[in-house]
């Protein structure tokens, strides 16, 4: 069964967090020295020109803030998620990321959506679920430790602020729940 879950080693798990944390921090560095210019890339629903933002909104941030609030948890979640090997942190990754974002393409209010959000509420669905569904305890334990300390998002998919996407937090989460019933389980 363990075979299914092929991981890399911790210190690689790490690098790998890193690097993404890097390439975030940069995206961020040249957003903020263009003005805030790379945002124009971030998905606009239903204009051909906002397509582009399925792939790069959840690389782009509008404020420091933003990205302050968005780059622990996105690191958190994406070693966590690497527990379940990297076959199905790359598939459920990838499949997030674009059903995320067809979904806010398709649905979203009319208004530029942009941060890592999106997929860190996909991250927290996809681990709250696939524990249970994983058949192995230490993927339990992540389900049960990441339900209790961040069980507080789920709050953030109904609407409550006008300048926060939780059409991306609503369409993250049920896309990462979708993945976790197709990737979860030790027999995929």
């Amino acid at each position: 069964m363990a075979s299914h879950y092929k991981t890399l080693t911790l210190t690689q798990q790490l690098r790998f967090v890193f690097i993404l944390f890097c390439i975030l921090l940069g995206v961020e560095i040249l957003n903020i020295l263009t003005g805030r210019g790379l945002s124009q890339f971030g998905t606009l629903p239903r204009t051909i020109v906002g397509l582009r933002g399925i792939l790069f909104s959840p690389f782009l941030h509008g404020s420091i803030l933003h990205f302050s609030a968005n780059i622990v948890p996105f690191c958190l979640f994406t070693w966590l998620m690497l527990q379940y090997g990297v076959k199905r942190y790359v598939y459920s990754s990838a499949f997030i990321i674009l059903v995320t974002g067809l979904l806010v393409w398709l649905f979203a209010r009319s208004a530029m959506h942009i941060g890592a959000s999106g997929t860190i509420y996909g991250y927290f669905g996809f681990l709250v679920i696939a524990g249970f569904l994983s058949g192995r305890i230490k993927l339990l334990l992540i389900s049960l430790v990441v339900g209790f300390f961040y069980g507080g998002l789920i709050f953030g998919v109904v609407p409550s602020n006008p300048y926060v996407s939780w059409e991306s937090h609503l369409f993250g989460f049920i896309s990462g729940a979708v993945a976790a019933i197709l990737w979860a389980r030790s027999s995929h």
